[in-house]
């Protein structure tokens, strides 16, 4: 049997615990861990004030060598364009091990399009 994306993303949302924009503003506040799992040109183009990018491709990977992934117990806020790639990031990271996983509903265009501040890479635009 072969699992369609649906299912995958049906799977995953099950462990996922979703947070609105102004709940992860919140977590930002606190100092929560800032996951962008984007690409990283999608990354330079703009993200979240204080994100770490790690890309969904290679997430499994950088866990427990990138400082941003070493620490379990660390409330890490996680997300991508709109939700999808994040909600199989925050269910992996928990599968790992992490427990105050968070994944930001809407994602990144969620965040920007409800006029929260973004930080762009200015070499992207050099």
């Amino acid at each position: 049997m072969i699992l369609k994306k649906e299912d995958l993303l049906a799977e995953a949302r099950v462990s996922v615990n979703p947070v609105n924009v102004e709940e992860a503003e919140s977590l930002l506040t606190a100092g929560a861990v800032v996951l962008d799992v984007r690409e990283p040109a999608e990354f330079e183009m703009g993200h979240l004030p204080g994100a770490v990018n790690v890309p969904r491709g290679v997430l499994e990977f950088r866990v427990g060598d990138h400082p941003a992934l070493m620490d379990t117990a660390a409330t890490i806020v996680l997300y991508c364009k709109n939700g999808g790639r994040s909600t199989l990031a925050a269910h992996t990271l928990k599968r790992m091990g992490f427990d105050q996983v968070k994944m930001l509903v809407g994602g990144f265009d969620g965040w920007s399009g409800d006029v929260h501040k973004v930080e762009v890479n200015p070499s992207v635009y050099q």
